[in-house]
């Protein structure tokens, strides 16, 4: 039985960031990640909006931060069992091997919204249908596509949405469609783009000027209007039926390329630690024990919770939390 002050679940950048706060208070911590790298998440995206800031970079930083004598990092690494014994958190991996810490950090993250379960945007079935997370790898130059004439970006895939069970909204897909459009038009600068909305949520700092700049400097069109449909046409393309709810008129628009913006669930892991725990909550999310005076506690002791295994955060939300849960983590320890 090997033992650490802190054993974190997780080991994206709410992991990270956790980890290193914690290091610097002179705490031992192991990172358990079930992937064979770390990152989480920020490894799907080549820029960061609103400043195209390079992913590669913030994790480079990240990773950084945590080489040195107090983090531990375990990746490939499953949890099989976790309990409590003696005021100890004890947890059994996948390799058998044995871990106890007193205090527990979940930062199991969040996974992207499946668009193959949104049947009527052909997603899967037409090769010109993809989501935002294909589209990094178009624009990092990870994986090449014909250049487009017209582009479609669909917002709200898998959020708000009664029809697959989520109310909410995953926050980050309309700023991050504003970026992306403005990369599609810095790469192919004779396309043109369009960005159907249910409604733009610019709440950052910066955001609505982004949006301002997309229209006035790189003519992009942004359409409030809900897509019902998107169908393939005989010379291989796809045609998008749309209503125009400003106008309220039926709109067709034949695209060479349509994006789905995916929102933002529950992971895998965060839902079975959740019931294992006890402390799911909205969503299959972790449950915070108050989410505006003890965010990173649970209703157990010793167990916190950061970043998007809780909720929809942006980057610099989730590293504020992992930032809190620590200093929350480090008052408990002493």
């Amino acid at each position: 039985m090997q033992h650490f002050d802190t054993i974190i679940i997780g080991g994206g950048p709410a992991g990270l960031e956790a980890a290193a706060r914690l290091s610097k208070f002179d705490k031992h911590v192991l990172i358990i990640e079930k992937d064979p790298a770390l990152g989480g998440k920020l490894l799907l995206w080549d820029k960061l909006f609103p400043d195209f800031a390079s992913s590669e970079e913030l994790l480079h930083q990240l990773i950084e931060n945590i080489k040195n004598d107090n983090v531990k990092v375990s990746l490939n690494t499953g949890i099989k069992e976790i309990e409590n014994e003696g005021g100890l958190w004890n947890i059994i991996d996948n390799h058998n091997n044995k871990y106890s810490a007193k205090a527990l950090l979940l930062a199991t993250g969040f996974d992207v919204f499946d668009a193959s379960r949104k049947e009527e945007y052909g997603y899967r079935i037409y090769p010109n249908v993809i989501t935002s997370v294909d589209l990094e790898k178009i624009l990092s130059g990870e994986v090449s596509h014909a250049e487009p004439k017209k582009v479609v970006f669909i917002q709200c895939v898998g959020s708000r949405d009664e029809k697959v069970g989520n109310h909410f909204c995953s926050k980050n897909c309309c700023i991050c469609a504003v970026k992306q459009a403005i990369e599609v038009k810095e790469m192919y600068p004779n396309s043109e783009v369009y960005c159907f909305y249910m409604d733009l949520r610019m709440f950052g700092e910066s955001y609505e000027e982004l949006y301002r700049k997309a229209q006035q400097d790189y003519g992009i069109t942004f359409i409030r209007g809900r897509v019902s449909e998107v169908s393939p046409t005989y010379h291989g393309q796809v045609q998008i039926k749309a209503e125009d709810t400003l106008l309220s008129r039926p709109i067709r628009l034949t695209a060479d390329l349509v994006v789905l913006m995916v929102g933002m669930e529950a992971s895998e892991g965060t839902v079975e630690i959740g019931k294992k725990l006890q402390i799911g909550g909205n969503y299959d999310y972790f449950k915070s024990k108050n989410q505006h005076l003890a965010d990173n506690l649970t209703y157990l002791d010793g167990i916190f919770v950061a970043g998007t295994s809780k909720r929809q955060m942006s980057i610099p939300e989730t590293m504020k939390d992992a930032a809190a849960a620590a200093l929350e983590i480090n008052n408990y320890l002493n």
